[in-house]
């Protein structure tokens, strides 16, 4: 797909754009290092849980046809630990202390909590009636074979993660991370201030913290100067080596902007640049073609609020495209505007945050300082809000979609 030559495009139409990307390779991975990858297939499960029956509480395992035949005192003959395998049987009247997770006698139907019991020697008195199957956890209640525990395309959080091991699962197949390259473009941008004319890098610690907070650790980071020669160099380089090239600055209009023409004068292919939203307006997307497998480039523009709001919106959705998810898109939620604001030509993505009434209803505010080189209101700010177009102050939405940070 291509949207080259259209001119500005809209944001629903960029987010489309990034749905035909060829994804990464399927590897199949140990459970535990395929942490923080997407699913490739649906992950069956090939036991029951639990696996046997047991005890839900720590107490005592006896026969519900004693209690319904009036035997409230039992002789205690055994006792089962979580783990231990034990063959203990209990006849009428008898007893056996067992442990929460203990597994079940198969001549016990119900089991006493302790609290309930009174221990006299080498019996129990039990205080109160019980019905059968109190407190026991029966085999296959929460899993059958073959139920499905996680679907195509989930992401392994820690939790998921957990839910599988209990299952059993020992490996899953999942898509590859893209091997990514980050290069820091322009002139004015420095670590340590070589000179009055130059600020503070701000994008190469938010881009590198944003993709490692997603499980990309292994990133190739690069400072590249404004010259032709220096960027054909490190672009070309880095379209080669990475399936996913992100660049900041150097995409808009001026003389020194250089991403897109060197990029096309490599061969890449533009699918799109510039789109109407604020901040974030130069944004770049192409496509380079290799001979096993295209790597992409998407380049943001330089100031650091626009680069944080495109990596929520656009880097976030291309990734998780690159991994795999059909019809990949962010994950919008509605919420009630608190406050009126100015409408603008083209959409706002703004930094605001979102409060919860007594009701659990949704609402979020604007914050201040919105300007695409000001990052302050961050450390307040908790969704970016999606504010569509429109000129008329009483055609201001009442409502907006919104993603969580």
């Amino acid at each position: 797909m291509s949207c080259s030559g259209q001119g500005l495009i809209g944001l629903d139409q960029a987010l489309v754009a990034y749905s035909t990307v060829e994804p990464r390779a399927v590897q199949t991975l140990p459970l535990v290092e395929a942490h923080q990858h997407y699913l490739a297939h649906d992950v069956l499960s090939e036991i029951a849980l639990p696996l046997f029956t047991q005890s839900a509480v720590d107490g005592y395992a006896l026969k519900s046809e004693d209690i319904l035949a009036g035997i409230t005192v039992f002789e205690l003959v055994g006792e089962i630990r979580a783990g231990i395998e034990e063959y203990v049987q209990i006849e009428s009247g008898q007893c056996v202390r067992i442990f929460t997770g203990g597994k079940l006698p198969d001549s016990a139907d119900t089991v006493a909590r302790q609290e309930i019991v009174s221990k006299l020697d080498s019996r129990i008195s039990l205080n109160q009636a019980l019905n059968k199957g109190t407190d026991i956890r029966y085999q296959g209640e929460e899993l059958s074979i073959g139920t499905i525990l996680a679907k195509q395309g989930q992401y392994l959080k820690s939790g998921l993660v957990a839910s599988l091991s209990m299952a059993g699962v020992k490996e899953v197949s999942v898509f590859n991370h893209p091997r990514i390259a980050v290069l820091i473009t322009g002139d004015e941008v420095s670590k340590s201030l070589d000179n009055s004319a130059q600020v503070f890098d701000a994008n190469s610690p938010m881009v590198l913290t944003w993709l490692k907070e997603r499980g990309f650790y292994s990133i190739h980071l690069e400072h590249v100067i404004d010259d032709e020669t220096v960027l054909k160099k490190a672009l070309a380089n880095a379209l080669d080596h990475y399936d996913l090239v992100i660049t900041t600055g150097g995409v808009s209009v001026g003389d020194y902007d250089l991403i897109r023409p060197v990029s096309l004068g490599l061969g890449a292919n533009e699918i799109f640049w510039q789109v109407a939203q604020k901040p974030g307006k130069p944004i770049y997307f192409a496509e380079y073609k290799k001979p096993n497998q295209s790597s992409y480039l998407l380049g943001l523009p330089g100031n650091p609020a626009a680069v944080f709001v495109c990596l929520e919106i656009h880097v976030f959705t291309l990734l998780k495209a690159m991994q795999g998810l059909k019809e990949a898109k962010p994950e919008w939620e509605k919420a009630s505007l608190s406050e009126a604001v100015k409408g603008d030509s083209r959409e706002q993505l703004l930094r605001m945050k979102l409060n919860v009434d007594e009701q659990g209803q949704l609402s979020v505010s604007k914050l201040k300082k919105q300007q695409s080189h000001m990052l302050s209101n961050l450390s307040e700010a908790n969704v970016i809000g999606r504010i569509p177009v429109f000129n008329n102050a009483e055609n201001c939405p009442k409502f907006i979609e919104f993603i969580r940070l």
